[in-house]
């Protein structure tokens, strides 16, 4: 079965509302024998004259009343849908948008995002979920509306990304510790005892690569998933945690914060989000409280 021409829609929506092909010709901008060849269209297309001559006019049939209502209302909702969309009603959106980061992301830019989010739009509601891998498959299906993270080979190169900000890593030790007082260097980092944060079995972290050349590696004593995890142990105990500096502002509140004593790559944490969201309003409007969320916070000095 051939599938309809459904520009007829639009004709036959004419023909109904004016009842005469003169008048559904001027209203389409058509001449009247081009209205003339569609009409006769419709009626091969549907089996039905729906329009005959009586006296001067002509009249509808049966079916055509039938299909007058629900042709207009179908047009309507086809101009509708092609429209551009409309401003966007912050004070009448009412959505759930899920996010999905990491445990220090929610933490230490949760509080700020949650405040503008709830002023500008009392009806949004906000899921954080845990990011536990790279895989782009969340996204894609539309099961989560944005992720924050590093973006790595692992990331689908059919997602957008846009940076948040850079950020580097630090060493971090409890109030107290015997080595907050002193002044780091490579040795003493290297000698004290380290929680890692691994999501890979027999990973000894980036800070193994930059200390193998100073011929030193670190004593790993715990291996935990977060960066939240390890400064709660850190805190806790006489560990060393190494965590990004601005992804850890609040989680390190009351510890002491000490820049390496090594030189080290800095590291992008990104916004990514599904292509198919570009264009929306309201996931428009989230990116960029995201965005400028990340890009007020203050960095806590070492």
């Amino acid at each position: 079965m051939l599938t309809p021409d459904l520009n007829l829609l639009i004709t036959l929506d004419a023909v109904l509302a004016e009842g005469s092909v003169a008048r559904a010709a001027t209203r389409l901008s058509l001449s009247p024998s081009a209205m003339s060849r569609a009409l006769a269209r419709l009626r091969e297309t549907t089996g039905d004259p729906l329009l005959v001559r009586a006296g001067r006019g002509l009249v509808p049939t049966p079916r055509a009343l039938e299909l007058r209502e629900q042709v207009a209302q179908l047009v309507q909702d086809a101009q509708a849908l092609l429209r551009p969309a409309e401003k966007l009603n912050l004070s009448q959106l009412h959505h759930t948008f899920t996010l999905r980061t990491s445990d220090g992301f929610v933490e230490n830019f949760g509080p700020s995002l949650i405040a503008r989010i709830s002023a500008e739009a009392p009806g949004v509601r906000l899921c954080f979920i845990p990011k536990l891998n790279k895989d782009s498959n969340f996204l894609r299906d539309g099961s989560v509306d944005l992720e924050t993270g590093v973006i790595g080979d692992a990331t689908s190169p059919e997602v957008r990304t846009r940076a948040l900000f850079r950020d580097r890593f630090i060493g971090v030790v409890r109030s107290g510790h015997p080595l907050s007082q002193l002044e780091m260097t490579p040795e003493m980092y290297a000698s004290g005892k380290h929680v890692l944060v691994s999501r890979r079995l027999h990973n000894k972290g980036p800070m193994a690569d930059v200390l193998k050349p100073l011929g030193l590696e670190r004593d790993i004593a715990i291996t935990v998933g977060g960066f939240s995890a390890a400064l709660a142990l850190a805190r806790a105990s006489d560990l060393i945690a190494t965590v990004p500096e601005r992804h850890t502002g609040n989680l390190r509140a009351g510890m002491v914060s000490f820049a390496l004593p090594f030189p080290t790559d800095g590291i992008t944490v990104s916004m990514l989000w599904h292509p198919r969201m570009d264009a929306d309003p309201a996931h428009r409007w989230l990116r960029t409280c995201v965005w400028e969320v990340c890009a007020g916070q203050d960095v806590v000095a070492c």
